[in-house]
């Protein structure tokens, strides 16, 4: 069995973020994790509009002896009129999101989590994407998460951010248990290296780093030149180029080196990754078990 345990399967990918995935192929998917050994899941209502949770649900149903975490902030509504590709999520149901941060959205978020998994709990729940409405989480969400973790509905809480400065704030301001940063850990981007991720340490949060391909071009420069879901700048193209250029001195193909590199970092206590598809999982457990030279990491930091 492979090296896995501080690996997380995220659940956008199998959800059909940038593409539709059928059932089959998701729940594929999630099997190929399974056989290699991953035992934490990481969802969200926003990944599909709910069909992340649907399907990681039925595929755990038979199952035991795994973690699992999902979001709140965001409360699904059914829309027929919901238009396919909201927030680049595909094949995703007939359902909209609706922003809510306030202690009953956090109860109720929960509560409907729960009916689209099948389970009657989860081992985390973290705040998703609360920039622009942080005060409103803090006065509301977060004491009504604190309380769910003082009396056992939840083991632990946190924040699900892709900004160093909204994940700081949580993390100084509250008692969260868990930060996921996504993005913001990479090999073209280590913003939560200066402050974050040492910050975290000190106040023993488990810190959980995803998007570490950056939405795609740390998979392909050449053919995804996509960074932060957009259209990546040309300096950040020649710079993922110049560390692909690298890693080929070494015949380390820059996804592994991308993948395995948030890993090196005592105080990241997980990876999520995005795999989505058996070949893509398959893909992702080979390339986190490909020898990294220690001079190709000296080589790809002069690049950073």
């Amino acid at each position: 069995m492979n090296d896995v345990a501080d690996i997380v399967l995220g659940g956008a990918g199998y959800a059909g973020l940038f593409r539709a995935i059928d059932e089959a192929d998701a729940q594929a998917g999630i099997a190929a994790a399974w056989d290699a050994g991953i035992r934490a899941f990481d969802t969200a209502p926003h990944y599909g509009a709910g069909l992340s949770e649907e399907r990681l649900g039925r595929f755990l149903r038979a199952r035991s002896e795994y973690t699992i975490s999902t979001k709140v902030g965001r409360l699904l509504y059914d829309d027929p009129l919901a238009a396919d590709g909201v927030d680049d999520f595909y094949g995703a149901p007939k359902r909209a999101r609706r922003r809510d941060y306030s202690a009953a959205g956090v109860r109720r978020s929960l509560e409907e989590s729960l009916e689209r998994l099948g389970l009657d709990r989860v081992d985390q729940l973290l705040i998703h994407d609360p920039d622009n409405y942080q005060d409103r989480t803090l006065a509301e969400a977060v004491p009504e998460l604190t309380r769910m973790r003082d009396v056992g509905t939840v083991s632990g809480i946190g924040v699900g951010v892709n900004d160093v400065d909204v994940a700081l704030r949580f993390v100084r301001e509250t008692t969260i248990d868990h930060v996921m940063i996504a993005g913001r850990y990479t090999l073209l981007d280590r913003r939560a290296e200066a402050e974050l991720l040492p910050e975290c340490a000190h106040r023993g949060i488990r810190v959980l780093v995803a998007g570490v391909l950056n939405s795609g071009i740390l998979a392909d420069p050449l053919h995804r030149a996509t960074f932060d879901y957009q259209p990546a700048q040309r300096v950040i193209i020649e710079r993922a180029q110049a560390m692909e250029r690298i890693c080929a001195k070494y015949d380390v193909p820059l996804r592994a080196a991308a993948l395995q590199f948030p890993r090196r970092n005592p105080a990241v206590a997980a990876t999520v990754i995005g795999a989505g598809t058996k070949s893509e999982v398959e893909d992702t457990i080979t390339m986190l078990n490909i020898a990294v030279p220690e001079d190709l990491w000296h080589e790809l930091a002069r690049c950073a």
